[in-house]
């Protein structure tokens, strides 16, 4: 059974949607390194450099971009739940924090039952997602456009390589948080 980044890399350099000289990987494929590994770097950096994007857009970093996402999608919290939501340490959440506060993007709100704890909410809610919205209303509908190339049992396989390269993703991000390599 092909493995599902050689599928995925197959269907990337036949599909009507690689175009030679005009959407090249930015890295080709090197014989040294796996296509999982090289698909791994690519993604990586092409969801990245989206993020980069729209935060530019924002006028806030990458980081303080998905910080303040993971407020909208999660409700407000504690510092240390974010924390552990983005796997960021809490020394890194409270500069981050900070910037969010000063760009009026957040507010912190004592905590009712822990003196020594605030509440992180996002502020700004619907102002930013009425900016993002055509932004990701677009690349959804280029996602949907992306999945009419493969079956269902491709897309199947798909949804299983991204669910484990997001748990792959996770594990990683708290390993390098906690000080490991």
């Amino acid at each position: 059974m092909p493995q599902i980044a050689d599928i995925l890399l197959s269907k990337y350099l036949t599909s009507k949607i690689y175009m030679p000289g005009k959407n090249k990987p930015l890295l080709s494929p090197h014989k040294t390194q796996s296509p999982g590994r090289w698909l791994g770097r690519e993604l990586s950096t092409a969801v990245v450099l989206f993020h980069e994007a729209v935060a530019a857009r924002l006028g806030l970093s990458a980081t303080e971009w998905r910080c303040w996402g993971l407020l909208d999608q999660h409700g407000p919290c504690t510092a240390g739940r974010l924390a552990e939501l983005s796997g960021f340490t809490t020394g890194a959440i409270t500069g981050i924090v900070d910037r969010l506060e000063r760009a009026k993007f957040v507010r912190r709100q004592r905590h009712p039952t822990d003196r020594r704890s605030v509440i992180i909410h996002p502020l700004r809610v619907s102002g930013l997602r009425r900016t993002v919205w055509p932004i990701f209303s677009s690349l959804g509908a280029a996602m949907d456009e992306l999945a009419v190339h493969y079956t269902a049992e491709q897309l199947a396989a798909v949804h299983d390589y991204l669910q484990r390269t997001i748990q792959v993703l996770r594990a990683q991000t708290a390993k390098v948080s906690a000080g490991g390599k």
